[in-house]
């Protein structure tokens, strides 16, 4: 890890970072159920107690579940919700949408991902195969467009999804805001791109001459990154590949009807870490 001087000006606290995002904001939020998720973000907004967030993502779980129970997010567009096959469904997030205090834009992963990608590209839809026999296109009012180049095919239409705020979670960052990930990407780079604004939890921070050395593993470059923080530990209880595995036994607490969420807020790593700068 190198040594704190903030050349770009973009490093800052856990809290500082989570506080620019204000009450009412569309937020898109990386990895992938259990993996890699910007945890510690997340637990911040509560403590920041923000209201009225939209949670987009294709396949969230703890995220979206732990924000529901909070009060925190009042909008979804999301894929596929679970906690993966080790705990099974959300139940918070379950609770919040049959209460009517989550109002859900139900999607399909790859749905969702046609919209961040219309918004990416800058038009205002983009098409989206295999949805032909389910019912979120009329769910939704998706239109079907017949092949103007005279195939016969058709298919739906997804209107644009540009998130106010891209908040991923990586594995390695540098000074200037240059940030990678190991592993799968999941659904991040479309997020990124996409979004109004990026920001970053980092695990590490390291050298610029580690971009320098393999520039094709950049997954963003400095210049679309508004803001980051470095936090050992952040995707806690999730994985953050190659650094630590799911903590299975904290999943298993915060599951538990009979544990608070106070509780589990108090384990939480970023309480006993101090930010590197």
């Amino acid at each position: 890890m190198t040594s704190g001087f903030n050349q770009s000006g973009k490093q800052m606290a856990l809290a500082e970072l989570a506080a620019k995002i204000s009450d009412g904001a569309s937020v898109a939020l990386g990895g992938s159920f259990l993996h890699r998720g910007p945890f510690a973000f997340v637990r911040e907004l509560i403590r920041q107690q923000r209201r009225d967030l939209e949670i987009i993502k294709q396949s969230p779980g703890y995220d979206i579940d732990i924000l529901c129970r909070a009060g925190v997010a009042s909008r979804a567009r999301a894929g596929i919700v679970a906690m993966e096959g080790n705990f099974g469904l959300a139940p918070w997030y379950r609770k919040a949408i049959e209460r009517g205090q989550l109002k859900l834009e139900e999607h399909a992963c790859a749905s969702l991902t046609a919209g961040l990608r219309a918004a990416a590209f800058g038009v205002p839809f983009m098409p989206c195969g295999g949805l032909h026999g389910s019912d979120l296109p009329a769910l939704n009012n998706w239109t079907l467009l017949d092949d103007p180049y005279g195939s016969g095919a058709s298919t739906y239409l997804i209107p644009a999804v540009k998130p106010d705020f891209a908040v991923l979670q990586v594995s390695e960052v540098d000074r200037l805001g240059n940030a990678r990930v190991y592993g799968t990407a999941h659904w991040d780079r479309i997020m990124s791109r996409a979004a109004g604004t990026v920001l970053v939890v980092a695990e590490r921070l390291v050298e610029t001459a580690v971009f320098e050395d393999q520039p094709e593993a950049t997954l963003l470059p400095y210049f679309m990154v508004e803001a980051f923080t470095v936090l050992p530990g952040s995707a806690w209880p999730g994985s953050c590949t190659p650094y630590y595995d799911i903590d299975y036994p904290a999943v298993e607490r915060y599951m538990n009807k009979e544990g608070s969420l106070e509780a589990h807020m108090a384990e939480a790593p970023e309480l006993k870490e101090t930010l590197h700068v």
